[in-house]
C-alpha cells in the first residue's frame, strides 16, 4: 500500500509538471498527457498538484550533503573519518568537524539550494492556483494554507541553517530578492503559521501521511520557540510549552511501546510519528543513510543488493556516555561482531575506538543502526524519515520547563520517555528527577588522542542542564538534530570533542554561510558576520 502510494502521487505529481510547462495551442490531438485546457482537478488529485512542493524534501533532510549530513557532522555524535578506501573528499568532511567550512563549501550550499528549491515549488504552486491555471475548488482554503505551511517549514531550516536570507513569496517577481535578517525571517515563519493552522486537517492517517497537518503545523512552530532564543534573542518558552500541549492533549499519536518501531521499514504504521517524509526503495531512493555508515564488507552481512560506501559513525566520547541498560544504545548503534544472515559466518567486528579524523580503519567506530536494514536492502531504504515524534514533542516541553524553572515537571515527561528504554533491563533507571536535569553532561569533552585517551579535558559538568543535553543526545542521535541541541545549549562553540576545537577568533560559526555563488549573483546579499 505505501509504495503504491507513493507511486502513484510521484506519477501523478510529475504529470502535472510536464502539463503545467507544455504549450497548450497544439494541432495534433494528445494522448499521453493532461492539457492544462482540459484539466479539472478534483479533491482526489490535489496529492498531485502539492507533489513538487513535497517531495524536493527528500533531498533536503537526507539527500546526499542533506540536513542530516549539516546537522551531525559539525556535531558531537558522528563523525566521517579518512578511511583505507577514500573520504577525504578534498577535506570537506575534515573542515566540517572542525568548524572551518568556507562560502564555498558545498555542504551549505546544498542546504540553500535545495530549501530554495522547495520555497520555489510552493510559490509556483500558489501562483498558478491564484491565477486560476490550477482551478481548484474544492478544499482551496485549505489546500492554499497547507502550501504556506510547507513554504515556513523550508523557511525554518532556512533561518536554522544560514540565518538572513531572503524572504520570497511572489513567483512571478523576477527582481534580485532583498535579505532580510534572521529576526525578521522568524517574525514571518510565525505568522505563517498562526495564520494557517486553523485551516489545517485534523487527520493523522493516510490521506494527511507525510503532508503537513495541523499537528506537524504545531510541531514546525514549536521547535521555532524551542529555537527563538538563538534565532532572535529572546527566549519563547512558553510559546513552545503552548504547541506542544496542543499537541500532547489533542493530538492522535502515542508514545510507541517500543522504540524501534518508529526506525522500521515500514515505520508509516508508527502511531508516534508527527511528520515523516515518505521514502521508498525503487521510487524515492534518497535515504541512503545505511550506504554512507557501513562497511563496504557489511553487505556480506545482510546480503545487501548494494555496495556500502563505509563513511561515518559514531565518536567514541559519545558512547560512554550511555547507561549500559539503556536498550537505545543497541538500537541507535551497530556494533561488535557481524555474521552472514544465512550462514552464520562471522563477517567483521565493529570496535568502538576511532583514532583520528584523518586515518581510521575499515571496522572502526559503531555504525548508525537507528533505521532498521532489512536483508537484501537497496541503495535507498524504504524507511521514511521521522521529522517530528511524539517523544521530540515531549522534549521540547520538558526543556523548556526546565528552563523556567520546572525542574520536576520537567523529570516527569522525560521518565515517561525514558521507561521504554530500560523496561527490559532495569526500569528503576527510567526514573530520573529534576536535580539530576540541572546537573552537568556525563560527556567527556576534550580531545581525542590517536590511542583513545583524551586530553585537554574539559568534561560537561559546567554545561548548564546538561542532563537534559544528555537526554536529547540518547533518545535523538542520528535524527539529523544534534548541531541544533549543541547551539541551543552552549556547547557549539566552546567544547572540544574528539577532533574538534572551538575557534580563537571569535567566530563562533553557529550560522553558515549565505553561499558566495549567491552573492555573486544578488548584490543585495551580504555574507553572514563569521565569513566577512
Amino acid at each position: 500500500m505505501k509504495k503504491q502510494q507513493i507511486l502513484t502521487t510521484l506519477y501523478l505529481a510529475l504529470g502535472i509538471s510536464i502539463m503545467l510547462g507544455s504549450c497548450t495551442k497544439l494541432d495534433e490531438e494528445v494522448y499521453d498527457q493532461v492539457l492544462e485546457t482540459s484539466f479539472k482537478p478534483t479533491e482526489k488529485d490535489i496529492p498531485a498538484i502539492i507533489g513538487p512542493a513535497y517531495t524536493v524534501l527528500r533531498t533536503v533532510m537526507v539527500g546526499w550533503q542533506g540536513d542530516f549530513d549539516l546537522q551531525e557532522e559539525p556535531a558531537d555524535i558522528i563523525v566521517t573519518p579518512v578511511r583505507p578506501n577514500g573520504w577525504y573528499d578534498a577535506g570537506t568532511y575534515q573542515r566540517m568537524h572542525k568548524h572551518e567550512w568556507t562560502p564555498t563549501e558545498w555542504q551549505p550550499i546544498n542546504s540553500w539550494n535545495e530549501n530554495f528549491k522547495g520555497v520555489n515549488a510552493v510559490n509556483r504552486i500558489l501562483s498558478q492556483i491564484e491565477e486560476g491555471s490550477i482551478p481548484v475548488t474544492t478544499g482551496k482554503e485549505a489546500l492554499v494554507a497547507e502550501l504556506k505551511t510547507a513554504r515556513a517549514f523550508y523557511y525554518s531550516m532556512l533561518i536554522d541553517n544560514h540565518g538572513n536570507v531572503p524572504i520570497v513569496t511572489n513567483f512571478k517577481d523576477t527582481a534580485r530578492p532583498k535579505q532580510s535578517t534572521r529576526a525578521q525571517v522568524y517574525a514571518f515563519i510565525e505568522k505563517e503559521l498562526l495564520d494557517n493552522i486553523g485551516l489545517l486537517s485534523e487527520k493523522a492517517d493516510n490521506s494527511t501521511y507525510g503532508r503537513f497537518n495541523k499537528w506537524a503545523a504545531r510541531a514546525t512552530l514549536a521547535r521555532l520557540y524551542l529555537n527563538a532564543e538563538v534565532y532572535t534573542g529572546t527566549a519563547q518558552w512558553a510559546k513552545c510549552i503552548e504547541q506542544c500541549d496542543e499537541i500532547l492533549t489533542k493530538g492522535p499519536y502515542i508514545l510507541e511501546p517500543v522504540f524501534k518501531t518508529n526506525f522500521l521499514t515500514n515505520n508509516n504504521t508508527s502511531k508516534e510519528l508527527v511528520f515523516a517524509v515518505p521514502f521508498d526503495e525503487i521510487f524515492a531512493t534518497q535515504n541512503s543513510i545505511h550506504m554512507k555508515t557501513l562497511a563496504s564488507a557489511h553487505r556480506n552481512v545482510l546480503d545487501l543488493a548494494a555496495q556500502p560506501w563505509g563513511g561515518n559513525c559514531a565518536v567514541p566520547q559519545f558512547i560512554d556516555t550511555y547507561d549500559p541498560d539503556d536498550t537505545r544504545m543497541k538500537d541507535t548503534w551497530i556494533q561488535g561482531p557481524q555474521y552472514n544472515v544465512a550462514t552464520g559466518a562471522l563477517i567483521l567486528t565493529y570496535v568502538k575506538k576511532v583514532p583520528s579524523i584523518d586515518n581510521t580503519d575499515f571496522f572502526d567506530g559503531f555504525r548508525i543502526g537507528k533505521y532498521e536494514i532489512k536483508p537484501g536492502a537497496r541503495g535507498g531504504l524504504s524507511n521514511d524519515y521521522p521529522v517530528f515524534r511524539l517523544a521530540g514533542i515531549m522534549m521540547m516541553k520538558a526543556e523548556s520547563l526546565l528552563r523556567t524553572g520546572k525542574a520536576d515537571e520537567a523529570a516527569v515527561i522525560v521518565t515517561n520517555v525514558r521507561k521504554r528504554a530500560f523496561a527490559t533491563t532495569n526500569p528503576a533507571k527510567a526514573t530520573v528527577t529534576g536535580a539530576q536535569l540541572q546537573m552537568g553532561s556525563s560527556y567527556k569533552y576534550g580531545w581525542q588522542n590517536i590511542d583513545g585517551t583524551i586530553s585537554d579535558l574539559q568534561g560537561g559538568a559546567d554545561i548548564p542542564y546538561g542532563r537534559m543535553l544528555d537526554e536529547l543526545g540518547w533518545e535523538f542521535a542520528a535524527e539529523g538534530q544534534r548541531r541544533q541541541q549543541l547551539i541551543r545549549f552552549g556547547v557549539y562553540s566552546r567544547k572540544i570533542w574528539f577532533n574538534h576545537r572551538p575557534k580563537l577568533d571569535g567566530k563562533t560559526r553557529i550560522l553558515f554561510p549565505i553561499p558566495q555563488v549567491e552573492i555573486d549573483k544578488n548584490p543585495n546579499l551580504k555574507q553572514n558576520d563569521d565569513y566577512k
